[in-house]
């Protein structure tokens, strides 16, 4: 919910969502975290009073957020990772592939199409799960998955193995996974079975590499950004090029951006 320049982060990652054709979506959230259903809900008195005052952007802006999208809840009764948390998610897909987006974490690609339509655009080609590349320096590959695969063609990798958090000298590429996914049904299997780890947390990591060894996996390297807000200086980054996006106040962010040097 830490807004960047005036939306919460999660709003970008809804919109993300809703813009690459995706209708339904399962937020999972960690009790007492209210906030953010009250974000997408429909706000009757608060429209109401937006319309008597002739507030008319406001009420569209408002009004246009709670249509988003179908959005649901499931909780999380306790942080056991990232695996656990798309585990909550298991009755929402049924039989039918998911696209999992990290919600701190804003992708902008510099294509025309951001990157999780492209991976939609894939996976509908080729089957499959599909997994976000972004390609890092060495000396920070550790803070990240990385995949091994050989090359596909079009700026895809076929992923035969991933690996958590490799020692930099030991990574088997420079391509980390960058918070979005699309995986097929069979994820809830292999996450079922997969035993907790470091921290107790169930590595979504495990489940994916069961999942390579018996279906296809197929990673995309986006040209673009990976904005993740809870580092302090991506969270600088993002408000500025969120901004520069913004034709209300771009000219006057970048006059004084050019000033600061």
């Amino acid at each position: 919910m830490i807004p960047v320049v005036d939306k919460p982060t999660i709003q970008y990652v809804v919109e993300e969502a809703v813009e690459a054709g995706i209708e339904e979506i399962l937020i999972v959230v960690s009790s007492g975290k209210d906030a953010i259903k009250d974000h997408f809900r429909t706000h009757a008195e608060l429209e109401a009073l937006l319309d008597k005052k002739g507030k008319t952007d406001a009420l569209e802006c408002i009004q246009a957020l709670s249509g988003l999208a179908r959005i649901q809840y499931a909780n999380q009764l306790e942080m056991k990772g990232l695996g656990d948390a798309v585990l909550c998610a298991k009755e929402f897909a049924g039989q039918d592939p998911v696209a999992i987006l990290l919600g701190d974490t804003i992708i902008r690609s510099k294509s025309g199409q951001s990157a999780l339509q492209s991976m939609v655009r894939i996976h509908d080609k080729h089957g499959g799960s599909v997994i976000a590349l972004r390609k890092m320096p060495r000396s920070r590959i550790s803070q990240y998955g990385v995949v091994s695969g050989k090359e596909f063609g079009e700026g895809i990798i076929e992923i035969d193995h991933l690996v958590e958090k490799p020692l930099a000298e030991k990574a088997p590429s420079l391509l980390a996974v960058s918070a979005r996914y699309i995986v097929t049904p069979r994820i809830f299997e292999f996450l079922e079975n997969t035993k907790p780890g470091f921290g107790g947390e169930i590595q979504i990591t495990d489940a994916l590499n069961a999942l390579a060894a018996e279906e296809r996996m197929f990673g995309f390297q986006f040209e673009g950004s990976r904005l993740d807000i809870g580092n302090k200086l991506e969270f600088i980054k993002s408000n500025l090029l969120m901004g520069l996006e913004r034709a209300d106040i771009r000219d006057d962010l970048m006059t004084f951006l050019k000033e600061l040097v």
